[in-house]
């Protein structure tokens, strides 16, 4: 029998918060609680029938999983909707009451930022001057500033890429912010590409389709997140293509990101294509150490919450490729030490970590060979072929550079792989790529999309 709802919850919220992103914890977790129990079945108290929906499709399997984790008799989860807030945000948040003055700065967690601005669509948490610049999304950060500084006419449209959790939603976000700032007047939206399909949809359904174009083609700045749901959505492409033609003509500002580049997003016509290119295309890579420990250095800071560098120098070694999971870690850290009434130890941190980071995915000789031969179109075999053929020589340059920066695989056994070739024409194939990686910036990508495709985490 469940004793406590309030602290049952709340230590739900932190795990979750952890795994899914900002946006999406904000819109759908927001005044939602425990209300009872019964013969293992929680019940789930929630604002209204479109969350109940969304969590029971999409969040169900998952809210189960982490309820469990804390309370194991738990069977299934029931949603129920209650149209008043059971209680207030400041309730809501409130750290339990056995936390002590261990924490000076009595910051709240998990609901922090929830003033969004209905109109824009826009967190005001989300700017420049909290945005950590580094070396990995310095070129991003910089056309994004100066975008504010003329929008509409300096890089339009901005298309920003980069992997899942490194930054771009918070980058889009904080130029809308700005703007909206500098120019209070401007008609401003921040959108996910999901959210214009939905509205395109309903407005099929209702019959109210001039509406719907009127109401998007009005906007000085246009934001659309997560563009790569577009795909294989001819209707909604050749909608948006419009919208997109006539926003852009009457000079106003249109702004992308996507988890990859316009010529990857299979099923986009290309038609739209062209426009997402027409502009300035820049990436977010994945931030090295210094970079990571930066961000958590910044975060804590932020918060107001005392932690060793030691501690935040192992998250930044533990969580390498996505700040998403990184600020989790930081904030679930502090969420624990709230509850627990203390400053945790190094030990107690590695095995909150433990439970919480995904592991990262073992790659082998195979799985490069054949990744690399889907990317470049060709068959397996050709790779091991004596041929001098370009189409093969690149690729095979690539597959050895690969096996030997990510799987240490010695020179000689690379060689014998591939064909028992002589182990110094492997170390030149090695030197060969990292050198032109450096200069050539169709190279250097390509090969960071290799990558994340080995990679890929599975969700």
């Amino acid at each position: 029998m469940i004793t406590d709802f309030e602290k049952l919850w709340k230590d739900t919220l932190i795990e979750i918060e952890l795994n899914i992103s900002r946006a999406n914890f904000i819109t759908w977790f927001k005044n939602t609680r425990i209300s009872g129990e019964e013969n293992g079945i929680v019940f789930i108290s929630v604002p209204n029938a479109f969350v109940k929906e969304w969590l029971s499709s999409k969040y169900h399997k998952f809210i189960l999983k982490v309820l469990h984790n804390f309370y194991p008799p738990i069977r299934n989860i029931d949603y129920i909707i209650n149209s008043q807030p059971a209680q207030s945000q400041q309730t809501f948040n409130k750290v339990p009451s056995k936390s002590t003055s261990v924490l000076a700065n009595e910051e709240q967690l998990g609901f922090e930022g929830l003033y969004i601005d209905k109109e824009a669509n826009l967190n005001p948490k989300y700017t420049f001057e909290s945005f950590v610049v580094g070396p990995f999304n310095e070129v991003a950060y910089a056309a994004a500033t100066a975008v504010t500084k003329k929008p509409g006419a300096t890089y339009n449209p901005l298309f920003i890429y980069g992997g899942v959790g490194l930054g771009k939603t918070h980058l889009l976000q904080a130029i809308g912010n700005k703007i909206k700032e500098q120019k209070p007047e401007a008609k401003i939206l921040y959108l996910t590409s999901e959210k214009f399909a939905s509205d395109f949809i309903n407005a099929v359904q209702n019959k109210n389709i001039y509406d719907f174009k009127e109401r998007y083609r009005k906007y000085n700045l246009l934001i659309v997140d997560d563009i790569q749901f577009f795909a294989d959505k001819l209707k909604i492409q050749e909608e948006f293509f419009h919208i997109f033609n006539t926003i852009y003509e009457r000079n106003n500002q249109i702004i992308f990101s996507s988890d990859r580049t316009p010529k990857q997003i299979i099923g986009l016509e290309e038609r739209l294509r062209s426009r997402f290119e027409g502009g300035m295309m820049v990436d977010i890579s994945r931030p090295e150490f210094e970079s990571r420990l930066a961000i958590l250095k910044a975060k804590a800071e932020n918060k107001g919450f005392p932690i060793d560098v030691e501690i935040l120098e192992y998250i930044a070694s533990a969580i390498q490729d996505n700040i998403r999971e990184l600020e989790g870690a930081l904030y679930s850290i502090i969420g624990q030490s709230k509850i627990k009434g203390k400053i945790l130890s190094l030990n107690e941190i590695k095995e909150i970590l433990k439970k919480n980071i995904k592991p990262t995915k073992t790659i082998t000789f195979t799985e490069i060979v054949k990744t690399i031969s889907t990317f470049y179109e060709i068959n397996d075999k050709d790779l091991f072929e004596k041929t001098r053929k370009k189409e093969i020589v690149k690729p095979r340059q690539i597959a050895m550079y690969l096996l030997r920066e990510d799987l240490n695989t010695s020179y000689p056994f690379i060689g014998y792989k591939f064909g028992q070739r002589d182990h110094t024409t492997v170390i030149h194939a090695y030197r060969k790529i990292s050198e032109k990686i450096k200069k050539d910036e169709r190279l250097n990508e390509e090969i960071k999309q290799i990558r994340e495709e080995l990679y890929k985490k599975n969700i």
